[in-house]
């Protein structure tokens, strides 16, 4: 069974992360991901809308589940390229993505969201953000360009140096998010995006779109990641040590 549901409204597909409570990004939800999004297109679906479940859009990667893996690098570097070869998917899709973000998006939550080309977010007291500094992680390059592109440079080092998460009404007014609706009507303004922009000549748009985002799709190559020194980073005892407090705080 999926662990993403497909539900198809005439052109467009949504796409739902369901790995229930906080769909923690696991492997098998990466995979499923992938897959969903190229069976999606397959069937001739013209624009996607990513989403996740209600309050939180997605908690991240599965931090528990990583650090189950100690110190076992072979499988570390799988879990994260099932990661990142889902974020690349989505950046490299070749028609529009637009994240349905009703609720959280740290971390891992909001890299998938900033590789979608719009973003809707619930109003509330909703975060999203990239809080690697928090937990003793230092975000790859190509992420923070990811970051830097959506919001500019220098905001963005603000951000990334602080692992700030920002609430909703502030994302809206720095540009991490293109939009704030009720939380139960973020699909639908997703839809309702992607539905006037199909309105438009097709190739035309979608030929302007591929040029507008060729330097997006560069942001995660995979040189600009550097996955194994990334790795040797999370297995620091320091690092191991941040995390874990991270996971006793959500515990509490």
């Amino acid at each position: 069974m999926s662990l993403v549901e497909t539900v198809v409204h005439g052109h467009v597909s949504e796409l739902r992360l369901a790995r229930p409570p906080v769909n923690a990004l696991n492997p098998e939800l990466c995979h499923d991901l992938k897959m969903a999004l190229d069976t999606a297109l397959a069937n001739g679906a013209r624009g996607i809308v990513l989403a996740g479940g209600p309050k939180v859009f997605s908690a991240g990667l599965d931090v528990p589940f990583l650090l189950s893996l100690g110190n076992d690098h072979a499988a570390l570097l799988d879990a994260w390229n099932a990661f990142f070869e889902a974020a690349r998917a989505l950046i490299a899709c070749p028609v529009p993505v637009v994240a349905a973000i009703a609720g959280h998006a740290p971390a891992g939550g909001c890299v998938l969201a900033l590789c979608c080309d719009y973003r809707v977010m619930a109003d509330g007291p909703y975060r999203i953000g990239l809080n690697e500094t928090q937990v003793g992680l230092v975000a790859p390059e190509g992420i923070q360009a990811l970051l830097a592109r959506v919001v500019g440079p220098h905001r963005s080092e603000r951000l990334l140096v602080a692992g700030a998460l920002v609430e909703a009404s502030e994302a809206l007014r720095i540009g991490l998010v293109d939009e704030l609706t009720g939380i139960d009507s973020v699909a639908t303004r997703a839809r309702v995006w992607l539905d006037e922009l199909l309105l438009l000549p097709r190739e035309p748009m979608l030929e302007t779109r591929r040029i507008a985002r060729r330097d997006v799709i560069t942001t995660l190559q995979p040189e600009r990641i550097n996955l194994p020194r990334f790795i040797e980073a999370w297995t620091h005892p320091d690092t191991q040590a941040g995390l874990r407090a991270m996971l006793a705080r959500i515990g509490k």
